[in-house]
């Protein structure tokens, strides 16, 4: 007994793993193929398509059916107004042959129609019960008042008509079926006419990498909606390459600017290594130098890091409401006490109020001192002014220096960008300062506008506007 109950019990298991393996696999098959269809885009578009022809298979009978009906109703008026000039036999039966072979029977009866419509309708279908009993042909009986004293009913044979429309029917959605079935067959044609700028856009994004970003997308001969999505993934293309190029240039310049004074320090410490333990001169030398590479180095980190900020939209700002001439007058003292071989005045100076950060606006007009100090030879003078108006004031800087080159006009604001002049001039900066002037002009809505003249000096204007437009609210 313990035998068999355990070869049942066997068996049972074999079983059951045997349906879970059929299980198993009917759920992998399965999973496979809807796994295709959501990856066949020409085929979920045939399918889509095939069940829209489908759907209006429907009105297209219908359609077809009111036609045919509409067409036979001519030719049976002119049969009951023929019929009612005839005479029917003692029954009231018409027993004309020509009427009889073409499948109508007529008949009148003594009485009149109603004149009340629905009960004229509710004879007529009584009458219509009446004669169709042990008739197994399908008929169509209609009571006319064409007869004097009597109402004339007329009978038409229904299967030849009911022939004729099945026929129309199955011609139809014989026709319906066998384009659906040719447009799944050929879905191929879809994917090779409609759909190749899909594949193109495919084609084309597998070849692009860090190295060849200059590929697009051929929109020749596309004239629909994927032209439009063609055109915006080539308009992006050309930003992301646009951006990429930017950055790689930026890191390029940067890594160029940090080179010169990391060689510099490097080679300080190589010469301090060898003789300045000994020799105090060399020592105060190798220091001093190292100090201020080492203050170069730093001030090119900050810079890298406030555009660091500003690429990625951290940049933050604490706005308050101040009197910009405070800031100038500032500025004015700073860069006079530091640059004693230059004069610095301070015309005009109109008070006003505007909504700004005070300290970004302390760093501009310092960065602009600056150059005008680097590109102006010693005696020259730098004039800093405020004009008020009315919504704002424009911040003034202006020297009486070298100028600036019209061709050089244009890149002046572009990140690393230094003039052959400038260059020559050895004067020091890394090309970031307007760069980073402009930043902070353009976060507080502002503008900035330079004029200059080679050997006669350059302006720059500033204008701020008095508030600050407040984000709406999402």
């Amino acid at each position: 007994m313990k035998k068999n109950k355990s070869s049942s019990g066997a068996s049972v298991e074999a079983q059951a793993r045997g349906f879970n393996r059929l299980s198993q696999g009917l759920h992998g098959a399965l999973s496979r193929l809807m796994s295709n269809l959501r990856l066949s885009l020409t085929f979920r578009i045939a399918i889509h398509y095939a069940f829209q022809l489908l759907c209006t298979t429907p009105l297209t009978c219908l359609f077809i059916t009111l036609c045919f009906a509409g067409a036979q109703v001519p030719g049976m008026q002119q049969t009951i107004q023929r019929i009612a000039v005839l005479t029917p036999d003692a029954s009231g039966i018409y027993a004309a042959q020509d009427i009889q072979q073409q499948g109508v029977a007529a008949w009148v009866e003594p009485g009149a129609l109603p004149e009340d419509g629905w009960e004229r309708l509710g004879a007529y279908f009584s009458t219509l019960l009446t004669r169709s009993q042990g008739n197994p042909q399908w008929v169509l009986t209609f009571a006319s008042a064409q007869v004097e004293g009597h109402i004339l009913y007329v009978s038409f044979a229904m299967s030849n008509r009911l022939a004729v429309w099945l026929s129309l029917m199955g011609g139809v959605l014989f026709c319906d079926l066998w384009r659906i079935i040719s447009f799944l067959r050929h879905k191929d044609r879809l994917d090779k006419s409609v759909l190749r700028p899909i594949r193109d856009i495919t084609d084309m994004a597998a070849t692009l990498s860090a190295s060849n970003l200059s590929n697009r997308i051929n929109i020749a001969g596309t004239k629909n909606e994927l032209k439009d999505l063609a055109v915006v993934i080539n308009s992006m293309l050309d930003r992301i390459e646009r951006s990429y190029n930017s950055q790689k240039q930026f890191v390029s310049d940067a890594s160029h600017e940090l080179r010169t004074p990391i060689a510099v320090i490097q080679g300080y410490v190589n010469m301090l290594n060898r003789w300045g333990k000994d020799d105090k001169t060399v020592l105060e030398e190798g220091i001093t130098a190292i100090a201020q590479e080492t203050e170069s180095m730093k001030g090119l980190v900050e810079s890298l890091l406030f555009l660091a900020r500003h690429d990625k939209k951290t940049l933050l700002m604490e706005m308050e409401f101040f009197d910009p001439c405070e800031v100038v007058s500032e500025v004015h003292r700073e860069a006079a006490m530091v640059s004693p071989g230059y004069t610095f005045r301070l015309e005009p100076l109109e008070h006003c109020r505007i909504e700004a950060d005070k300290s970004m606006v302390k760093q501009v007009l310092r960065i602009l001192c600056d150059n005008a100090v680097k590109y102006t030879p010693s005696g020259g003078t730098v004039t800093l002014g405020v004009e008020a108006w009315n919504g704002g004031c424009t911040l003034l800087c202006s020297d009486n220096g070298s100028g600036i080159a019209s061709e050089d006009l244009p890149k002046i604001f572009e990140r690393f960008y230094r003039s052959d002049s400038a260059r020559k001039a050895e004067s020091g900066g890394h090309g970031l300062g307007l760069s980073i002037a402009r930043i902070i002009v353009v976060a507080h809505g502002g503008k900035i506008r330079v004029r200059s003249k080679p050997g006669a000096g350059t302006t720059f204007a500033i204008t701020l506007p008095a508030h600050q437009k407040q984000p709406r609210p999402s």
